[in-house]
């Protein structure tokens, strides 16, 4: 199941496209509430390329690796990858003086499909904040 969540981001194409593939952003923005964060990222940003992300719980409890490769890249528009045997496809689309970013990605088995939706919105809505700040 194909699960798509949305934001949009009053900035320029170009600006949110380095926030959105930096690694230097990517630790500032992402995470799904405030008690977790991102310690490290990484980013090859080719097709074929890896990617990585250690998001941790900021008491130190637990933590996890968010690692894929980049299976289609269109500058500024698209960015496609695999993660496990999982699939997602992220896309730029520029709306007047903003940009629509829209994630589409397989679902996962573990847990409800709703937690899933609010946890990559919950992380959207982060990039976006990020976004605007700056």
């Amino acid at each position: 199941m194909k699960v798509t969540v949305e934001t949009t981001v009053a900035a320029p194409v170009d600006a949110v496209w380095r926030a959105y593939t930096t690694p230097e952003a990517i630790v500032q923005w992402n995470a799904a509430s405030d008690d977790w964060h991102t310690t490290a990222a990484s980013v090859d940003l080719r097709e074929g390329g890896a990617f990585s992300s250690r998001m941790e719980a900021k008491d130190g409890s637990e933590g996890f690796d968010f690692a894929g490769t980049y299976t289609r890249i269109v500058p500024e528009r698209l960015i496609e990858y695999a993660f496990g045997d999982r699939n997602a496809r992220v896309e730029f689309d520029p709306v007047g003086e903003a940009v629509r970013v829209r994630v589409s990605f397989d679902a996962e088995t573990t847990y409800p499909v709703e937690t899933q939706r609010a946890g990559w919105q919950a992380i959207l809505d982060n990039f976006a904040r990020h976004v605007m700040a700056r």
